[in-house]
């Protein structure tokens, strides 16, 4: 009986071995590297397929609207093989294209801001107003409505203006309150940016109140609100493409050290992180990209939140990956919700952040109903 077992022991030793030299040969292994190699292959042709997407977007877009303009006619003045009309050039240059360049910047500032807040507090759920740099926008947008309604500034309104000054101060007065001891507390921060983005919000009442008597100024806020992407003037939108540049540029040394973040604070302090620093960088750099979308489009949800959970479900949980396709995807998304927005009900105007509403709902819930392992970063 001893020496059946003990044949059978070296019996599958030997199977066990044999098992290994196989999946070590060189022809399994160029059996393993195959699928890598045609992911990564599909990954590299992924960039250049957006960008010719994010320009046929816009093409699409510069076509469709009141005054519909045909799609051959803008290739053929694209090649100066055909000159525009007097009124295709107002329409194109001074209306359109000012606006899609506009839902452009502010798709993919959206974008890249939540894909970095998703990536700090470890939650997919997490959007770009997830600090609270909503509620100071609000109050400065309502200053500029009311007080500033015909100023504009450096090729900007200045309720725009004030809404990204708003911004930013309020994510300076959320972070200082949220650090204590040469530390910050993650649901300490979560907790005073609800707080303080609460209270001034609701400042804005008394601004409705003194303006009971006509109301406009009531109107323009609500759709503020609701998120409509403004027209600014060519300055406006070299500063606001400049704001979206550096903090891209900001924000890719930033997504490697959100891979380290990943594997926890005490993992990523033994590697040599230090973890309070990429705090505060990564705060920064997403109120710098909210507040230049806020100021151009008003208060847009879901945006930053759809295009990173759908980039990650297609490239996986590396965020030095996620960061360009998030940049174009998040452009595309709103450049054709925006169009979606102005010619679905023609002449009539549905704000973005309605639409935006109405398609990222549904998707927030369906992320709640996944199962926490399918969702977790």
């Amino acid at each position: 009986m001893d020496l059946e077992v003990e044949r059978r022991r070296q019996q599958r030793r030997a199977d066990t071995n044999g098992a290994a030299s196989a999946a070590s040969s060189p022809d399994a292994r160029l059996t393993k590297q195959r699928p890598a190699s045609r992911s990564s292959s599909s990954r590299a042709l992924l960039l250049p397929l957006l960008v010719a997407t994010l320009l046929g977007a816009i093409l699409l877009s510069l076509s469709v609207g009141a005054v519909p303009i045909r799609t051959t006619t803008l290739l053929r003045a694209v090649l100066l093989q055909n000159e525009l009309t007097a009124t295709e050039r107002i329409i194109l240059f001074k209306v359109r294209l000012p606006r899609i360049l506009s839902s452009a910047i502010v798709g993919s500032c959206l974008s890249v801001s939540g894909l970095l807040f998703q990536g700090l507090f470890r939650n997919p759920m997490a959007d770009p107003y997830v600090i609270g740099a909503s509620g100071g926008s609000v109050l400065g947008a309502s200053l500029g409505i009311f007080l500033f309604a015909e100023t504009s500034l450096f090729g900007l309104s200045v309720t725009a203006l004030l809404a990204f000054a708003g911004s930013v101060l309020t994510m300076v007065v959320i972070y200082s309150l949220a650090r204590s001891r040469g530390q910050t507390n993650v649901v300490t921060l979560l907790l005073a940016g609800f707080a303080v983005s609460t209270m001034l919000a609701n400042c804005t009442y008394v601004f409705e109140v003194l303006d009971s008597a006509s109301g406009s100024g009531t109107r323009i806020l609500l759709s503020w609100l609701r998120g409509v992407i403004s027209t600014p003037h060519w300055t406006g939108l070299v500063f606001a493409a400049a704001a979206l540049v550096a903090g891209v540029l900001l924000a890719f040394p930033l997504t490697r050290r959100l891979n380290t973040l990943a594997l926890g604070d005490e993992t990523a302090q033994q590697l040599g992180l230090n973890v309070e620093h990429t705090r505060i960088a990564i705060i920064l750099v997403g109120s710098l990209l909210t507040s230049v979308a806020v100021a151009l489009g008003g208060l847009i949800s879901f945006a930053g939140l759809i295009i990173p959970n759908i980039s990650r479900v297609l490239l996986g949980p590396n965020m030095t990956r996620l960061l360009p396709v998030s940049v174009l995807a998040g452009a595309i998304f709103l450049v054709l919700a925006d169009t979606l927005a102005r010619t679905v009900l023609s002449p009539t105007e549905i704000p973005v952040g309605v639409l935006m509403a109405l398609v990222g709902g549904p998707f927030f819930l369906y992320l709640l109903r996944r199962p926490r392992r399918e969702i977790s970063l």
